[in-house]
């Protein structure tokens, strides 16, 4: 569900207002990067993603069949708590399974279980045996596969990427309002490993290349082919 304008409890002295645009920010909620739609208080520059601004009391997810998940402002315990699904550090906002331990970050919650951008489907993993085409290892944290099985890309390699290329972003370094760009080029994002021919690999290059839009698109909260479209425009000038 969607509101125009909301209240919310991280910010209790104005109101935030949706809305949606092409630069970067960090959730002030989750503490993570994000990026297109938002809820936004323009005075205070205080930034959530829709997720960490409409949570869930609880919820159950598909990969964690016996776990009841609740949503808490700030991780549980004294102890440093990480993500299951990305494998990043915990520092804000969390669903908390208390029975079992598990976190996840409300956008890791909620990714799709399947990502379709009508040239390529791509379907989320807890665990796959399949390298991944950005890492060339198996087995971290969740996967994007596609239907082919021919790309998989760990959800930590992408959140890797965005942390190498963003920095200002993830470390604090400024918010959106000090970036001089809408969104800087991910330069590595397309150094991924390819099996075949030398005749097919600028086809499998491009199939790629759009696995690698949807993903990031999704992992900051957005999944959207307006987004996506933004995030590859760029890749290619990377």
């Amino acid at each position: 569900m969607r509101y125009n304008e909301i209240s919310h409890f991280s910010h209790p002295q104005h109101k935030l207002k949706f809305e949606c645009n092409e630069m970067p920010f960090k959730c002030d909620g989750c503490k993570e990067a994000g990026i297109g739609s938002r809820y936004k208080c323009s005075i205070c520059d205080f930034d959530l993603h829709a997720h960490c601004a409409i949570p869930s009391p609880s919820i159950y997810h598909p990969f964690y069949t016996k776990c009841s998940f609740l949503f808490l402002s700030r991780p549980a315990g004294d102890k440093p708590r990480y993500c299951n699904a990305c494998e990043r550090d915990v520092t804000g906002f969390v669903y908390h399974c208390k029975s079992c331990g598990f976190d996840l970050h409300p956008c890791c919650a909620k990714l799709p279980m399947v990502l379709d951008d009508g040239e390529v489907k791509l379907y989320l993993y807890r665990n796959v045996s399949s390298s991944c085409n950005k890492c060339g290892r198996k087995g971290r944290s969740w996967s994007y596969r596609s239907t082919c099985k021919k790309y998989n890309l760990h959800v930590a390699c992408v959140k890797d990427m965005l942390a190498e290329n963003w920095q200002e972003v993830y470390f604090g370094r400024g918010k959106s309002r000090t970036m001089e760009s809408r969104i800087p080029s991910l330069k590595n994002s397309q150094q991924i490993q390819h099996k075949k021919s030398r005749g097919k690999v600028q086809k499998y290059s491009e199939i790629a290349g759009l696995a690698v839009q949807v993903v990031i698109s999704a992992v900051l909260g957005d999944p959207t082919a307006l987004i996506a479209g933004v995030i590859g425009s760029l890749i290619s000038r990377g």
